[in-house]
């Protein structure tokens, strides 16, 4: 039976690929005594099929092309957050991680002796820890031979688990709570007070605050349009949208809160939400969009998960969701003004996707001098990722967009980690086999040290650093490298911050890594 299979999926390197990530994924929704492992159980499925059909694994490209998709998609939805937080926390959390990723080398060279295994070995050990493939074709070269290829093979899978495993170890421990997201819009309906003096519309919002927006008035027991000229009584409504700090602030000098009040009343003005799917709207500012020839008041959007005050320089993207105030009656206008097709989530440029990979493979393939000579370079994961955080960033460059829908982006990145993990793991099968089988237990246990001293360091430092803990994830992700690891600490704790500090530590951890094994060989 076991000769049949191995028959088969050697003949089908594809069909042993897709049999690990859905064994893997139906693995990883299993609990063990409250762990579960999710897209990181590919890599248990992937080195059980690696060792019984060691031809099985698919070419080396079919990795390489998932773990760009993943690190490309990462990129481009966090860049705007990775250059905010470099003006904040982000220096602390890459310093953590630099002087963690330095530690386990110094653990690596330190256990070469007493282990009897070469100094090209224990750099694999530190590259296979850190699962960082650029570290070890640079420890290949500087070695010249293929010893760090043996270390690499053995501590490379508990570079993926051993990571999971103490994050949540550590999550149990510390039972961490995570607050809500922040609410980043609120609508109001206040009322005028008696006092206050007759002002249009134009003069009221200039008192307003940069943030708040008026949606719609009532005005002799009549919602309408915000038209400028309009003249505003003591006892009129006004909806408001706003950040929540600014809303409370406008209600201190205008008047009292009054929720109902407008929005029971749909027999003038109603509510429509529209999803952006025409490309004339993608890419412009909201100020600059060709709105139809009836009051049209956009309050806010929602894209993905996220609620975005509707101001006049926000740019639109593709499954946006856009939240107006329009005349009853005419929603269906409106709908087909801007398209409204649930497709527009999955929209997204090849062009810009195509451009912007292969700029990010060009980056990471220049070599960078080292002092004291050789170089090194970012590779195809390191490239990519800082490539698609500039272009994530900048949002959109001349008629190219950068940016994608989340969905679609999600599906990107997914999809891409399942390939990565499935095809690497497959690979890795029948080498850990063998490298364990004649090389016995010390490099199992070297390879655990260098992997402990990599993560307790970022682990409990950050914690006694007091960085929140969904950071602290992130940045364990980040220093550790392997897309499966980032994906388990979303898991334990459910916010954008961990992809953040991921994307904040991964491109510098991957230079510091690429550059202390040229020089602990050279």
């Amino acid at each position: 039976m076991i000769e049949v299979l191995r028959t088969l999926l050697e003949s089908s390197p594809l069909l042993a690929l897709f049999l690990a990530i859905a064994t893997g994924y139906a693995l990883g929704q299993i609990s063990f005594g409250g762990v579960s492992f999710g897209a990181g159980a590919v890599l248990f499925t992937g080195l059980i099929i690696g060792a019984i059909a060691p031809k099985a694994a698919p070419s080396g490209m079919v990795g390489t092309i998932g773990l760009v998709m993943f690190v490309y998609g990462v990129g481009i939805q966090y860049g705007p957050q990775f250059f905010a937080s470099l003006r904040g926390p982000g220096i602390k959390y890459i310093a953590l991680a630099t002087f963690a990723v330095v530690a386990s080398l110094g653990v690596a060279m330190l256990l070469a002796g007493p282990l009897g295994i070469s100094l090209g070995t224990a750099a694999g050990l530190f590259a296979g820890s850190g699962t960082s493939t650029p570290t070890l074709q640079a420890a290949l070269a500087a070695a010249g031979n293929q010893d760090p290829a043996i270390g690499y093979s053995v501590s490379y899978p508990f570079g993926v688990i051993g990571p999971i495993i103490l994050m949540t170890i550590m999550t149990a421990l510390v039972k961490p709570k995570f607050s809500p997201p922040s609410q980043n819009v609120r609508l109001a309906e206040l009322t005028l007070e008696s006092g206050d003096r007759e002002r249009t519309i134009e003069e009221l919002s200039t008192t307003l605050p940069a943030d708040v927006k008026i949606v719609a008035v009532r005005h002799d027991h009549v919602n309408a349009p915000p038209v400028s000229g309009t003249k505003l009584e003591p006892g009129d409504g006004l909806l408001l949208v706003g950040s929540p700090s600014s809303i409370e602030q406008a209600k201190a000098f205008m008047g009292r809160e009054e929720p109902g009040r407008l929005s029971r009343d749909r027999a003038n003005y109603d509510v429509v939400r529209v999803y952006v799917s025409k490309a004339a709207f993608v890419g412009k500012p909201l100020g600059d969009l060709v709105l139809p020839d009836f009051p049209v008041t956009i309050s806010h959007v929602r894209r993905g998960d996220l609620e975005l005050f509707a101001s006049s320089d926000l740019t639109i993207e593709y499954g946006d969701l856009l939240v107006a105030a329009v005349p009853t009656g005419r929603q269906a206008e409106v709908r087909r003004h801007f398209g409204d097709s649930i497709k527009g989530n999955a929209e997204l440029s090849f062009v810009s996707i195509g451009v912007g990979i292969a700029l990010g493979l060009l980056l990471g393939m220049i070599p960078v001098p080292l002092p004291g000579g050789g170089t090194f370079s970012l590779g195809v994961a390191g490239g990519p990722l800082v490539m698609a955080l500039i272009l994530g960033w900048l949002g959109r460059t001349g008629p190219i967009g950068w940016r994608m829908p989340v969905v679609a982006n999600l599906v990107l990145r997914n999809l891409g980690l399942s390939i990565f993990i499935g095809s690497v793991a497959i690979g890795a099968g029948s080498p850990f086999v063998q490298t364990v089988a004649s090389n016995g237990i010390q490099i199992l246990l070297g390879g655990a040290a260098v992997l402990l001293t990599l993560v307790l360091i970022v682990l409990v430092g950050g914690y006694l650093l007091r960085i929140p803990f969904d950071d602290l994830l992130g940045v364990c992700a980040g220093s550790t490298g392997n897309p499966a690891i980032v994906a388990a600490a979303g898991r334990l704790a459910p916010t954008d911050r961990t992809d953040i500090g991921y994307a904040i530590c991964f491109p510098s951890t991957t230079i510091v890594k690429i550059i202390a094994v040229q020089v602990l060989l050279s």
